[in-house]
């Protein structure tokens, strides 16, 4: 019941952390996804400034060679030969001139025929029918353009192929004067662009990008995480604590109502049982002339001590007293229980051990009340050992608090009843109320102290009490 409790506060919270991370996960991704697609909105847009740039470039060069070259030599010479030297040497430096300091890698020169008549690459020149589709087209008066790239399907894919080239091939007009109507067609131009550089760049900014992108939402991840696991931890224990609160309430309303009925029979109780132990110990006195070895009158006192004893218990745990506050030495309250138990831990075989830490402070306590306590669990300790062994008392202090470790070698307590040893009226033992670990608890309790047991890693059973030393403070 109190796990389903546990697991219908957690849900909501739980539904909150999915959404979070969820979210997360869905803004890194898309993230990813918008850096990729700017990257190769930026490649596109990277390519079609080349395309532009190659057209202005193609159309500069025209009107160079136009004007430097093909009137001039025309005048000249009458015709335009490139395979004369002095004709080919202008021409070259003419390109040349023009696209110095572009990135331009081939510059080719296409005669009517699909013949390469000037190009940057000497073993081109006078090779045919290599212009393709964009020769035939350009020649027709359209200009076109081509992005090729060297490298595998995984390097095309994410822009980081080996080599990127435009290629753009243009017509070579003659130009008519003081007219923006370009003539005919006199060739074909084919200029060559190695953008591999500049996509290179464009990757390694996608890649830092992608990086940063990483690192931020790794570092959101991991506040967010140590954030989502501190909440739970404490609404977990919030939910724990309610449940052990609510548990105590029952209990204590349960409790109290058992104590309120076991008062009131106790001292019913105790009245008449008070008559009886006075008259067996009056009727033993009279049968001592009469027959001394009847031990009926022993037995009724006997029992009737035991009885009372019982009550007592009972009214200790039922109606517990505020405790008297007086300063006080543990060590020497201590020191009391093993006088009181001596003849008993000689003649059973027990040895004590102590330990007992120097400048040991004084404590707010009722000493008579911490007696009681102490001398419980040295009865338990030496009811779990019926054949005698070491009892260990040690006391330490640090933060102002005493803290009281006694320990036996006995058979320890049982897992699955270690919860159940503070449960009033649960005992392990053929006589016994099972109330005397409850008293122990609720003297120290009222002391605003502490008490646990402990199964030892050897052997045996440890008792841990801690008292303030002020209390209240």
């Amino acid at each position: 019941m109190s796990e389903n409790h546990l697991e219908e506060k957690a849900k909501p919270f739980r539904l909150i952390k999915y959404f979070t991370f969820t979210s997360l996960i869905v803004i890194f991704v898309g993230t990813l996804l918008i850096s990729t697609f700017n990257t190769h909105l930026t490649r596109a847009v990277q390519r079609r400034e080349s395309e532009d740039f190659a057209l202005l470039l193609v159309e500069n060069l025209n009107h160079q060679i136009f004007l430097q070259f093909i009137i001039p030599i025309a005048l000249k010479y009458g015709k335009i030969q490139l395979r004369n030297i002095e004709q080919f040497e202008r021409m070259d430096k003419i390109v040349r001139g023009t696209v110095h300091s572009f990135k331009v890698e081939l510059v080719n020169i296409y005669d009517m025929n699909n013949t390469i008549s000037y190009s940057f690459d000497q073993g081109l020149i006078g090779k045919k029918d290599i212009g393709g589709a964009a020769y035939q087209k350009a020649v027709s008066g359209q200009s076109t353009s081509k992005l090729v790239q060297r490298g595998n399907l995984w390097e095309i894919l994410l822009g980081f192929s080996k080599e990127s080239r435009i290629i753009t091939f243009a017509p070579l007009r003659a130009e008519k004067p003081l007219s923006t109507i370009s003539g005919p067609v006199l060739g074909v131009v084919e200029i060559v662009q190695d953008l591999s550089e500049d996509f290179r760049k464009i990757f390694r900014y996608q890649v830092l990008v992608i990086i940063t992108c990483t690192v931020v939402m790794g570092l959101i991840f991991i506040a967010l995480f140590f954030v989502v696991k501190r909440k739970e931890d404490i609404i977990e224990q919030r939910a724990l604590d309610r449940l052990k609160l609510k548990e105590q309430l029952s209990r204590a309303e349960k409790l109290s109502s058992l104590g309120e009925m076991v008062a009131g029979i106790s001292h019913e109780i105790r009245n008449p049982l008070g008559i009886i132990r006075s008259s067996a110990e009056l009727l033993k006195k009279k049968m001592l002339g009469y027959d001394p070895s009847n031990p009926i009158p022993d037995i009724i006192v006997k029992e009737s001590s035991r009885l009372n004893n019982i009550i007592t218990d009972f009214l200790n745990f039922a109606k517990p007293r505020m405790p008297n506050l007086k300063s006080c030495r543990v060590d020497e309250i201590l020191e009391k229980n093993l006088a009181f138990l001596a003849p008993q831990i000689q003649d059973q075989g027990y040895v004590i051990k102590k330990r007992y830490g120097n400048h040991l402070p004084e404590i707010m306590a009722d000493s008579d009340m911490l007696y009681q306590a102490f001398l419980n669990i040295f009865i338990n300790a030496m009811q779990a050992m019926p054949d005698g062994g070491e009892i260990h008392v040690e006391i330490g202090s640090s933060d102002n608090m005493i803290e009281i470790l006694i320990k036996d070698e006995g058979e320890g307590v049982p897992d699955n009843i270690l919860e159940k040893i503070w449960d009033p009226f649960f005992t392990t033992k053929e006589k016994g109320t099972g109330l005397g670990l409850g008293i122990v608890k609720n003297i120290i309790q009222s002391h605003e102290g502490s008490i646990r047991i402990e199964n030892r890693p050897s052997r045996g059973a440890a008792v841990i009490i801690q008292l303030p030393v002020k209390q209240g403070a």
